[in-house]
């Protein structure tokens, strides 16, 4: 795993290493130091300042340039700087590297920029001049890299009015959530961190990493048997979302993703058309009221006999008895219950004490209009901060809240895992019953449910790539993804 943190948790990070370990000039030197070592510099180089001390890393790196024979010039925003970037700023001239103050021309000719405009503290929307310049760097045509974070890019929560958008960006310290929420994999071509010595204050993030999945996953013994990895339930369907073909590869997901026997609960009169496409799995049929599941309670026993996981909701709809057999779930029974889909529109309508009550360790799976409706923030103001959202959810009513996104949010309330597995082409319908299925299997097979359902995050996101490496991010679909959940896992699993 490596560190994420938070622009707050950077900045008293910082200044806690000036003030006790490394002087300011010395750690801007470092970070100049560690972006100049970082790219294969040829041809002209332009490097764009503002005034802060993100302008001073490039200060550092223009006077490396210099120094190695590079062709390079520095570019102002204006002529203002901040007292350790003025330093660098005088030695870049004492060394006659070229510079001037941004006229809102065209920019051109360079084929490296190297971006020092704004650095992660920046919020708001960037206008005028400033606007302009970003405007002509992403015109430019050069090869664009970003020096901590794209400026105009917000360093909290990935969001822009506008940013440069770069081909390398070079993190310095420890990467910042904006690297990685909302818009940021849009913007950002390839990302790197450079460590210069900054001890974090606070509890960091943890971006998860292949060499997770492995740890997680592990091999299994020939000693072993199907109870060993998990008998699940998955209880969905209705008449409206019967897709028989869909709730079958429901089933075949949580399969694939390890469970050793799925149970697929669904309303008796969809089972006919369902049955043809269900293989290994068991079909579960419970009682219905035109075409939606009527609570029962010996049914519900009889679907949750010996499981180790329960998901919930998926293609449930909105009528007959959801929340009454949701309540009694979260009552009665105290293995890991995934709801999603209507699941979650079921529970956004019942008081939020069923969660903090529940016997269950609930995994909510929303994505952002989801979890408005459970939290009551509008959407708008969760993607300005949806980690601490999350975070604030999940602690306050015990749950495990999985928030979806380019890149997922996993807490507890206390911990926090990104998982950046993912691609454009999963935006499309079933995507999160592939999820599901996936996350049923993990919680059913593992006892740490936090760390299950952030690895189940990243194997969903890590088929979806390779899906989208098959298929194109325009034509793929959400079976495509669980097609390669089986060559996901293998090539997690492989020493």
């Amino acid at each position: 795993m490596k560190a994420v943190t938070s622009v707050y948790n950077m900045r008293i990070s910082d200044k806690n290493t000036i003030e006790n370990k490394i002087p300011s000039l010395e750690l801007m030197y470092k970070a100049g130091e560690g972006i100049y070592k970082s790219v294969d510099w040829h041809g002209k180089i332009l490097v764009v300042c503002g005034k802060g001390n993100n302008a001073g890393d490039g200060y550092v790196v223009a006077q490396l340039l210099k120094d190695g024979g590079y062709d390079v010039e520095i570019l102002l925003l204006e002529k203002a700087f901040s007292p350790d970037g003025k330093y660098y700023f005088d030695i870049c001239n004492s060394k006659k590297v070229p510079w001037s103050v941004y006229n809102l021309g065209k920019i051109q000719g360079y084929d490296i920029i190297l971006d020092c405009i704004f650095g992660t503290g920046f919020k708001g929307n960037v206008e005028g001049s400033a606007r302009a310049l970003i405007e002509g760097i992403n015109e430019s045509g050069a090869y664009v890299v970003s020096a901590d974070i794209n400026s105009g890019l917000n360093g909290d929560s990935g969001l822009c009015s506008i940013c440069v958008k770069s081909d390398l960006t070079i993190s310095i310290g420890t990467y910042k959530s904006g690297h990685f929420l909302n818009m940021a994999k849009d913007k950002i071509g390839k990302l790197i961190n450079i460590d210069i010595g900054i001890d974090l204050l606070e509890k960091p993030y943890l971006l998860l990493e292949k060499a997770d999945a492995y740890k997680f996953l592990g091999r299994r013994d020939n000693f072993t048997n199907k109870g060993t990895y998990g008998y699940v339930t998955l209880i969905g369907g209705c008449l409206e979302y019967s897709g028989a073909v869909k709730l079958a590869n429901l089933a075949a997901t949580a399969m694939r993703s390890g469970s050793g026997v799925v149970k697929l609960a669904i309303p008796k009169s969809i089972c006919t058309s369902v049955a043809p496409y269900l293989l290994e799995s068991t079909l579960y049929p419970l009682s219905d009221t035109d075409g939606s599941v009527k609570f029962c309670e010996n049914e519900i026993q009889g679907a949750l006999n010996n499981v180790k996981a329960l998901a919930i909701g998926m293609g449930w709809g909105q009528r007959g008895d959801n929340s009454q057999i949701l309540k009694y779930i979260l009552e009665n029974y105290s293995l890991p219950v995934i709801i999603d889909a209507d699941g979650l529109n079921t529970l956004a309508k019942m008081d939020s004490a069923i969660l903090r009550n529940s016997k269950c360790k609930a995994v909510l799976t929303p994505h952002l209009k989801e979890f408005e409706r459970l939290c009551g923030v509008p959407v708008a103001k969760i993607q300005e901060s949806p980690i601490e959202y999350a975070k604030e959810y999940a602690k306050s009513t015990g749950a495990v809240l999985l928030l979806k996104g380019p890149t997922t949010v996993i807490t507890d309330g206390d911990t926090v895992f990104l998982s950046s597995t993912g691609c454009a082409g999963m935006a499309t319908a079933g995507s999160g019953d592939v999820l599901s299925g996936i996350l049923c299997a993990m919680c059913g097979a593992h006892n740490d449910i936090l760390k299950a359902v952030g690895i189940g995050a990243f194997i969903n996101g890590y088929a979806g790539q390779m899906a989208q490496a098959e298929y194109g991010d325009i034509s793929m679909i959400a079976s495509d993804t669980a097609r390669f959940i089986a060559k996901a896992i293998k090539e997690l699993t492989k020493d």
